[in-house]
């Protein structure tokens, strides 16, 4: 069926600009030349990205991320802009100090609807990032299409609507007019818990980005070796996490770390070379291949060769490559995120977040952003200004949080 003059349709209504462009296109550009966008690049993916000149950022992130999704979109018929701008807005909402910072906010703004940076993501694209005002005076944010805006929900859900996933959520109380826009698709029958398969496409695409180059760089920084995951595949196991696979055996997980181990690109002994690095690239790009390809195949298996977009299939995805990507992310759980210079760093981190919001909401609207202020001295509740404070904090960079607590301590 393709794509729908509804799906193309704007919160605001808005004339094209340039003739011959599309409206996916269009949404694309927004979001590259986005501030939101720009700060990904001094935020946290796995390692701290000034630590080194090798570790990925998450602007890094959601490039390689938008790469996956643009292929795997086009070859299944999907608009591959609408798809790459999915992609790119997935981690717009990410706060500093990445999941340990989603977390430390999270908990401090318990009282008003919590955190979580798929909502902030939202909230970014219909409201936080200037670009459109309505003809009443309110805020668009970057006022993409409906199909676009319904592409970057990876929790098609608001606060506590979901019992499996209680601490995951896609949409704020505050955006929930948008959020209902963007899911008014008229051949849903539920339309809270149903995600088209460009969304569902930048949900894989995400997993096979960090899962293969998080390995990428742990191997490089040398923060794991490959030789020691046959005899910690125990605790690889324990560490495994995947909202996918809930009933993974620990059977399973063994087949899959056999399977990788086959492949002919597997890096046995890494000693840092020039030889040893271009071997872990091409086992990077193997494994990419690997893991959109079999979506692919398996999609194109059950739905045919008809372009395929919107809510007419869903993604296929082996039941092998998702073990083999839960695998690839245990790694980077047990052997970084749980080692503990990683947990002493998450402390100082949840630290720095928790001084910071106490001396804004003491001192605002003072040291926010302009725009921040306004909307605090607009604010007409407590539950109002504690998000003002939030949106601020999370919008921050992770050098920030230190400039703007030394600048409030020093006054």
């Amino acid at each position: 069926m393709g794509y729908s003059e509804f799906d193309r349709e704007r919160y605001v209504s808005e004339p094209a600009k340039r003739p011959g462009r599309t409206e996916f296109a269009r949404d694309r550009a927004r979001v590259l030349h986005s501030a939101a966008l720009r700060r990904l690049a001094a935020k946290t993916q796995v390692a701290v990205p000034w630590a080194s000149d090798f570790p990925r950022t998450r602007l890094s992130h959601s490039l390689e991320c938008a790469q996956v999704g643009r292929e795997i979109g086009g070859a299944l018929g999907a608009d591959p802009d609408l798809v790459e701008t999915a992609c790119l807005a997935h981690d717009l909402g990410h706060p500093p100090f990445g999941h340990n910072g989603e977390n430390a906010l999270n908990e401090l703004a318990a009282s008003s609807g919590g955190f979580e940076g798929n909502a902030q993501s939202f909230r970014i694209l219909v409201r936080l990032e200037p670009k459109t005002i309505s003809d009443q005076g309110l805020s668009a944010g970057l006022n993409l299409t409906r199909a676009t805006l319904d592409a970057s929900i990876k929790y098609p859900w608001a606060v506590g609507e979901n019992e499996k996933l209680p601490t995951k959520f896609g949409v704020y109380q505050d955006d929930i007019a948008h959020f209902n826009w963007a899911k008014s698709a008229s051949n849903l029958t539920d339309k809270k818990f149903s995600k088209p398969l460009e969304a569902q496409i930048m949900d894989w695409s995400d997993d096979v980005a960090y899962s293969v180059h998080d390995f990428e760089d742990a191997l490089q920084a040398g923060l794991i070796s490959v030789n020691a995951f046959r005899d910690d595949i125990e605790k690889l196991w324990d560490s495994s996490a995947d909202e996918n696979l809930p009933n993974l055996t620990q059977s399973e997980f063994e087949n899959g770390l056999d399977r990788l181990q086959a492949l002919s690109c597997w890096p046995n002994n890494f000693d840092g070379s020039h030889s040893a690095m271009a071997r872990l690239k091409d086992l990077t790009s193997q494994l990419i291949g690997r893991f959109a390809h079999g979506a692919e195949l398996a999609t194109r298996a059950k739905y045919g060769d008809a372009p395929l977009t919107r809510y007419e299939a869903n993604l296929v995805v082996p039941q092998n490559e998702r073990v083999e990507v839960a695998l690839l992310k245990a790694i980077s759980a047990h052997y970084i995120f749980r080692a503990q210079s990683s947990l002493d760093r998450y402390e100082r981190e949840r630290t720095l977040i928790q001084r910071l919001f106490s001396a804004l909401s003491e001192n605002a609207p003072k040291y926010l952003d302009r725009n921040f202020q306004l909307s605090w001295q607009e604010a007409s509740s407590d539950h109002e200004k504690v998000r003002v404070i939030v949106d601020q904090i999370a919008s921050l960079t992770d050098p920030a949080v230190d400039l703007l607590l030394a600048k409030i301590d020093g006054n």
